[in-house]
């Protein structure tokens, strides 16, 4: 079992092989090591990630089938289901890391920008849900000068949307705070770069 430095130090080294364009998870499996996969899964990190098709995290980390536990959701948001996937695997598995992994460009956080811009124009109530999680993200950048400059207060904004869901896995579970308290699990945010292919980690 790795250690939450080990995890971390293992997805860094994938993402330079990724950005290098040297990935070495390009074969698919054998019958038999997919066989051998169905009975057990052992995930040496978690990703709460965001559900843009350009930031698959295998892909990005450069990982094979069964080494990392992925959640995608819009905005890369922590709501009860999201908490209770990372407690799952957490808990199952032992996992001793967490990546909250935001992006640049997200369309979680233009949506939010706009439903904040123009209120009297609401997207659907679904949505609105995602927009309402991000929203507290937004809303304290929106009361300073970045209000004016709608590309720097998307780039701060995806940083302050990743810094809240990794406080929220941080102290809105009794489980997570417990694995965190006995040093069996790290939670970091990273935001992934559109551009680059590069993902910068910010140990908040």
């Amino acid at each position: 079992m790795l250690t939450a430095q080990e995890a971390l130090d293992r997805l860094k080294q994938g993402n330079q092989r990724f950005v290098n364009g040297e990935t070495n998870h390009t074969k698919l499996l054998t019958h038999q090591q997919r066989t051998e996969m169905a009975e057990h899964q052992e995930p040496f990190a978690i990703i709460l990630g965001c559900s843009d098709s350009r930031v698959p995290a295998e892909m990005v980390f450069d990982q094979g089938l069964g080494d990392l536990f992925v959640i995608r959701v819009a905005g890369n948001i922590v709501a009860p289901s999201q908490v209770g996937s990372v407690e799952f695997a957490a808990a199952s598995f032992g996992c001793p890391l967490v990546v909250v992994l935001g992006h640049t460009h997200c369309g979680a956080i233009s949506s939010t920008i706009a439903a904040l811009s123009n209120p009297d124009q609401p997207p659907s109530a679904n949505l609105m849900s995602i927009v309402n999680r991000v929203r507290p993200s937004i809303e304290i950048l929106m009361q300073t000068e970045l209000k004016n400059d709608i590309e720097k207060l998307s780039m701060h904004a995806v940083k302050s949307n990743v810094f809240a869901s990794v406080n929220q896995l941080r102290h809105g579970s009794a489980v997570l705070e417990n694995l965190i308290a006995k040093g069996q699990l790290k939670v970091v945010g990273a935001e992934y770069s559109l551009e680059t292919g590069e993902v910068s980690i910010y140990d908040f």
